[in-house]
């Protein structure tokens, strides 16, 4: 862990953050002053994380660690989390961002891609929220923001698991709402749509063309739009605002 001597910091957890969106969001928590815990899925990308970390640290002046946890696995969820308040005393804001895909068409879809997809995008996503809400609950105080997708609003051919995991996150999410609300705490989703990352480099310049023409702003959108909403989320400027589904798409699920 990369320290600082400023105990009264608001803390982070941000699952899922080695990369893309998860890495965008961790930096802007970091730079608007938050501790913040990074996390990647196994120990193989565990050295590359501490790098993002030690980074993050030196550039903002905040403590960070870097922890590898499977967030679809119980007691790993529950170690993250409890890694992430011991090392900050608290724990303000926690960001479920791990996700993954096995795209496939229904009828053709293995059962076990569908298993490893729910596994980790929405029971990683439950776990987290649970072992968060207890130590949330008692501080009467916590943000939770939880990574959804336009596909889990609308659906999208070729992604029945995926969709069904991210529209089950919006069912989560308005229900941890209407729970935790008493206790201070909030919980929101945000639904990205088409965002440059890994992810996306992956579709052929055809499948961006098409796709960018039916976005009404014409264009993808970057990491740093969903860490900026995000960060207005995790803020307490952000406290009347709760059970809300907010998306980052230019405008394609209108």
């Amino acid at each position: 862990m990369s320290e600082t001597n400023d105990t009264q910091r608001k803390s982070a957890l941000v699952t899922g953050s080695s990369r893309g969106i998860g890495l965008a969001v961790a930096s802007e928590l970091a730079q608007a002053g938050y501790n913040v815990c990074l996390n990647c899925s196994s120990e193989r990308g565990l050295a590359a994380l501490q790098e993002h970390a030690d980074a993050l640290a030196a550039r903002y002046g905040v403590q960070t660690l870097a922890v590898a946890a499977s967030v679809g696995n119980a007691d790993e969820a529950s170690a993250l989390v409890s890694a992430a308040h011991k090392a900050f005393g608290r724990l303000d804001v926690l960001v479920n961002n791990a996700g993954i895909t096995h795209d496939g068409l229904m009828v053709r879809m293995k059962e076990e891609d569908f298993d490893s997809v729910i596994n980790v995008n929405l029971k990683g996503t439950f776990l987290c929220c649970k072992a968060a809400g207890q130590i949330m609950m008692k501080q009467r105080y916590g943000r939770i923001i939880n990574m959804s997708s336009i596909s889990g609003i609308g659906g999208n051919a070729g992604q029945v698991n995926y969709a069904a995991s991210k529209a089950g996150v919006i069912g989560l999410t308005k229900t941890i709402a209407r729970e935790l609300a008493a206790r201070g705490v909030t919980a929101n989703a945000v639904a990205p749509g088409f965002i440059a990352t890994d992810m996306t480099d992956a579709l052929s310049e055809k499948q961006r063309v098409s796709i960018g023409a039916q976005i009404p702003l014409k264009r993808f959108g970057q990491a740093a739009d969903v860490a900026h909403l995000v960060r207005f989320l995790a803020s307490e400027e952000a406290g009347y605002i709760t059970g809300q589904v907010i998306c980052v798409d230019g405008g394609l699920a209108l």
